[in-house]
């Protein structure tokens, strides 16, 4: 990519010329369609509090694609495509896609370039990933934008509509937040979302060694006016939103601009009659901050997301987290309840200072503090961060796909454990965070400290009814012990601390399904797999001129499960693999790839009903679609990995698959 032309925006430069023989400016308004890829599951998607409790699709909208759409020249035909809730076209009517991503992201956004790019559309890549690490999208993209877009993406949506786009567009200063419009909120469906989310800084005055924020935002926080605030929530108020999210990265990261905010708030709130819920982000010193508590309470904010990394002042003091070693933590956390404030955690395993006893150090401070949401992961160095750097040059690096660091797997190696003992102790330590009597005992210490919480639910009367009969089936196939401790740690004589007790057991049993379907035992499941497969090969014999299955074994993943279709005698498989192919994902962590090159129209009806049954696993089940019957089958990309595949693909996947 350095190879090619690239616009680098630094404030203040004058704008470029033309340049000579370019061709003339369209005639007719750009359709633009902006794409945010499919998130693989994690903790943070409360997959069953979100989408079986509340019918929701997603936590958050994307809310960078919002602002991106209201910073294109009036006349452009925008739509966002969320495809976490939304299915994305296979052959999209736009003139050109913009597709987003962060680190976890990334796959899927690769995919999603190569199919509209493939299609014949010109695709433009930008997100935070793109902003970190631009070369990685070389090949990928017709242009690639790094960095904030309030300026750049102006600057990118001239030389489109020129026909003189670039290669790659850097903004190498800080824009100004004032200058960054009102979301496009109405090209969201919000209505599929568990909050909706807005942001009112950039940027934070600490180094932590190991976070990327500085990198991308620097250390000195901006922010927009108070009375742009005011114009997003007013947006927001307007298509009903009563649950908002502010994003920063920590919004008191100036504590005299967050006290005018919070006033500002306070006030927005007290004269529409307290419209919202409000969360947000913050460093773990709001608790010796007597005013923003009361201001935080007065604004109705409801809970507090903090990094608190580590109980062990000496792993914080190499992470250079040095804020959180003002005050005892536990006492802050406390501290922060009594204001009314619900306190979720992020925690982190594997600082050099880290030991195998650092897990139960870890365990017993989360059950002292009653967090619920504790956001547990292995230290991950991401690119250009100081953590990263340090890194690399002492050779502690190994590779690894993806950056979730939810995941039981890390691109650090550990100091003073060995890498398998820190992922067997985090896969331990997960497994006694989630058991029910981990999850009560910490609802019992939180509602000891927790005063006055501001927390209501804001849903339909039939939600709260479905919720209220999930969450009570989901206590009773735990047996007596389960209902046990949820009756035991719900403070009945105290009303108004029964609900806030009620969503933390709906949180710490979405984190528990998550790690029952995940933290798997992998010898277990290799024995599981094996018996199912077999009985898949038995129901595939007889029509092995139709029918190909292989299981291809990656070395750090659990194997792939592949069936590569064509028309003729697949009805009778299809019927027979569905409870099979079911209890596959349900079991294991196994993935399926389902490769359809042609069917007939009685397997086709077959295929959607043992689609319809693995739906609830989507996220593990890849559909790659020959051109023959791409438009036959109709499939959710928010459920389903979708391809589009050409027959010389077929072709190569077959041999592979003969070899095997």
């Amino acid at each position: 990519m350095q190879e090619a032309p690239i616009e680098v925006h630094r404030r203040g430069d004058p704008e470029p010329d033309p340049a000579p023989g370019q061709p003339a400016r369209r005639s007719a308004p750009v359709r633009l369609l902006l794409v945010n890829p499919r998130l693989p599951e994690s903790f943070w998607s409360f997959r069953w509090w979100v989408n079986e409790l509340y019918r929701r699709r997603a936590v958050n909208p994307p809310l960078g694609l919002a602002t991106l759409a209201a910073l294109c020249p009036p006349d452009w035909d925008v739509r966002i495509l969320d495809e976490n809730v939304e299915s994305l076209p296979l052959d999209p009517e736009a003139d050109l896609v913009g597709v987003c991503g962060m680190g976890v992201q990334f796959e899927r956004q690769k995919e999603i370039l190569a199919q509209y790019r493939a299609r014949g559309c010109r695709v433009v890549a930008g997100g935070s990933f793109a902003s970190l690490c631009p070369e990685r999208f070389e090949g990928l993209a017709d242009s690639v934008v790094a960095g904030e877009a309030e300026i750049i993406w102006k600057r990118f949506c001239e030389d489109f509509e020129a026909g003189r786009p670039r290669a790659l567009y850097r903004e190498e200063g800080l824009v100004r937040l004032e200058d960054s419009p009102v979301p496009r909120f109405d090209l969201l469906r919000l209505e599929r979302y568990a909050t909706a989310s807005l942001q009112f800084s950039r940027g934070c005055p600490y180094l932590c060694e190991f976070c990327d924020i500085i990198v991308m935002f620097g250390r000195k926080p901006r922010h927009k006016t108070f009375e742009q605030v005011g114009a997003e929530l007013d947006a927001l108020r307007a298509l009903g939103v009563r649950s908002a999210f502010f994003v920063d990265d920590n919004l008191i990261g100036n504590r005299n601009v967050a006290r005018e905010l919070l006033r500002y708030l306070a006030a927005y709130q007290k004269r529409h009659g307290y419209p919202f819920q409000f969360g947000t982000e913050v460093s773990i010193n709001l608790a010796s901050q007597p005013d923003l508590l009361a201001l935080m309470q007065e604004a109705r904010f409801t809970w507090v997301f903090v990094g608190i990394e580590s109980p062990d002042p000496a792993s914080l003091q190499e992470a250079r987290k040095t804020q959180n070693l003002h005050e005892d933590l536990i006492a802050s956390v406390h501290r922060l309840y009594r204001h009314g404030l619900d306190v979720l955690g992020g925690f982190i395993i594997g600082f050099d200072n880290d030991t195998v006893d650092t897990f139960e150090l870890q365990y017993r401070f989360l059950l002292e503090t009653g967090i619920q949401v504790a956001m547990v992961g292995m230290l991950t160095a991401l690119p250009r961060t100081p953590l990263y750097e340090r890194l690399e040059k002492a050779g502690r690096l190994r590779p690894m796909e993806g950056n979730d660091n939810t995941k039981p797997a890390t691109n650090v190696i550990p100091l003073r454990m060995g890498y398998e003992e820190m992922v067997a102790g985090y896969l331990a330590l997960y497994r006694r965070l989630t058991s029910d009597r981990a999850i009560a005992a910490r609802v019992r210490n939180k509602m000891r400290h927790l005063l006055a919480p501001a927390y209501e639910s804001f849903y339909d009367g039939g939600t709260q009814v479905r919720a209220a009969v999930g969450l009570t089936l989901r206590i009773l196939r735990g047996g007596p012990v389960r209902a046990w401790h949820f009756l035991a740690s719900v403070p009945w004589a105290r009303p108004g601390l029964v609900l806030p007790a009620i969503v933390d057991w709906i949180a710490g049993l979405s984190m528990r399904d998550y790690v029952e379907r995940h933290f798997r035992d992998r010898p277990a499941e290799e024995r599981r797999l094996q018996r199912l497969f077999a009985r898949l090969e038995r129901l595939a014999a007889p029509s092995l001129a139709h029918i190909r299955i292989a299981i291809a074994r990656p070395v750090s993943a659990m194997p792939d499960i592949s069936i590569d279709l064509r028309a003729g005698d697949c009805a009778r498989f299809l019927r027979g693999a569905s409870r099979h192919l079911e209890k596959v994902l349900h079991r294991t962590r196994t993935s399926v790839t389902l490769r359809v090159e042609s069917l007939l129209e009685s397997e086709r009806i077959e295929l959607q009903r043992l689609l319809a049954r693995l739906a609830r696993h989507g996220d593990r089940v890849a559909i790659e679609l020959g051109e023959a019957v791409r438009n036959a089958i109709p499939l959710d990309t928010s459920v389903f990995r979708v391809r589009i595949r050409t027959a010389v693909h077929f072709a190569s996947q077959s041999a592979v698959a003969s070899a095997a």
